[in-house]
């Protein structure tokens, strides 16, 4: 197997609807697409979001980061079983392009390019499980770090949010989600001008007593500030709150866990393998916000949720706003094939994006209910007219030497 080229594709997509929080108020994203074809033809395709206040990425520094790598030199070779595209993949490096950079080196978190390997990664493993005729969920069998939290499952169960909207939305929302059987969601918190605990209320009233709901501050308050913040929405039977401060301040967080009464997850300041263990040795929390694009793809995710699975600690497979149906399938692939995870989001496919990019439909049914994806690769089919009417730019690269018939 060789890889014969990789296109990549700039691209915007129009969301159904304004998705507000405290960090940032989103009604379309700039996203990145790659194609990576093999010498026999076949082809995988992998995305990556780009967000400059987590990991201080946009499109332009992924799309600049790919055109300063050298593909040849880390891809180029003939590999001869999916092992040694894990190991490739593994060692994969996006060079920093040598101007257009607005953070310097000093404040570059290990995270920055994430989006960009994602998709790079994502690609190579979807064309590389294509060609072997397996599953990409199998990819999680032959990561050696990843066997301790190896669970295979036939199903995914995915939660729900709410954002601060109008009243009538949010009863209709809590209704219609008791109404088919969900079992968890996130309420957004912290955003100005909002009554958090009338939210609060509102949301549980709506949904009953049995749903597990979840806090997301985005970053919004002080350490200082969280526990009194807190105290008003407690009472409302909350499981965990989610970045309630800035990255700049999450060392702070420590103090905070003894004093708050309910876990803390790391979200915008988990964005790597080493956040993941900064985390740990700080004990700054309780759990880890894991998102394939802003970790890196799918091996530094398995690896970061086993890092978790080590240190006792809980971890839930998120997403971020505007995933396509290719994140769709590999968040898919990932959740029914590792085990222990705490809150499951994405496949909000049809309800959230106006172009999801693939054939197939990956939105949850019923109580959050979704199928395992067969395969080969990540079992989805790329909607080409699709792509084409959110194509802002496209690039292209040779990356075997080799010609091909």
């Amino acid at each position: 197997m060789r890889i014969n080229d990789l296109t990549a594709w700039h691209v915007r997509i129009p969301l159904k609807r304004t998705i507000r929080h405290a960090s940032h108020t989103r009604s379309e994203t700039d996203s990145l697409v790659i194609r990576c074809r093999l010498d026999d033809g076949s082809e995988g395709w992998g995305e990556g979001l780009p967000r400059e206040y987590v990991t201080g990425e946009t499109i332009d520094t992924a799309i600049a980061q790919l055109e300063a790598t050298d593909f040849t030199a880390q891809l180029g070779d003939c590999f001869d079983g999916l092992e040694e595209v894990v190991a490739a993949c593994r060692r994969l490096e996006l060079a920093l392009p040598s101007e257009g950079l607005t953070v310097a080196a000093e404040d570059r978190r290990d995270c920055f390019g994430h989006s960009a390997r994602c998709a790079l990664e994502l690609s190579v493993l979807d064309a590389a499980t294509r060609w072997a005729e397996v599953p990409f969920s199998d990819l999680t069998g032959l990561f050696a770090p990843a066997m301790a939290i190896r669970e295979s499952s036939t199903r995914a169960r995915y939660s729900l949010a709410f954002t601060p909207t109008g009243r009538f939305k949010v009863r209709c929302r809590g209704w219609l989600m008791r109404a088919f059987g969900f079992h968890q969601a996130k309420v957004k918190v912290g955003v100005d001008g909002v009554d958090d605990a009338s939210l609060l209320g509102l949301v549980r009233r709506s949904v009953g007593p049995r749903v597990d709901l979840r806090l997301d501050a985005n970053e919004a308050w002080s350490c200082d500030e969280v526990v009194g913040k807190m105290a008003p929405l407690l009472c409302h039977d909350v499981s965990c709150l989610e970045q309630p401060v800035p990255h700049a301040e999450v060392s702070g967080l420590a103090e905070v866990r003894r004093e708050l009464e309910v876990p803390i997850m790391l979200d915008e300041s988990l964005c790597s393998v080493g956040d993941a263990r900064r985390a740990i040795e700080s004990g700054s929390c309780d759990l880890f916000n894991i998102r394939l694009s802003k970790c890196g793809g799918f091996l530094n995710s398995l690896e970061i949720a086993a890092v978790a699975n080590q240190a006792a600690l809980g971890y839930q497979l998120g997403c971020q706003v505007g995933e396509t149906g290719i994140l769709s399938a590999a968040g898919r692939h990932f959740a029914t094939s590792v085990g222990g995870i705490r809150y499951l989001e994405g496949s909000f496919d049809r309800y959230l994006v106006s172009e999801r990019l693939t054939v197939e439909d990956l939105t949850f049914g019923r109580g959050g209910y979704a199928p395992a994806l067969p395969g080969p690769g990540l079992g989805v089919t790329i909607d080409r007219a699709s792509l084409g009417r959110v194509e802002v730019s496209r690039r292209d690269w040779r990356v075997s030497s080799e010609v091909t018939a």
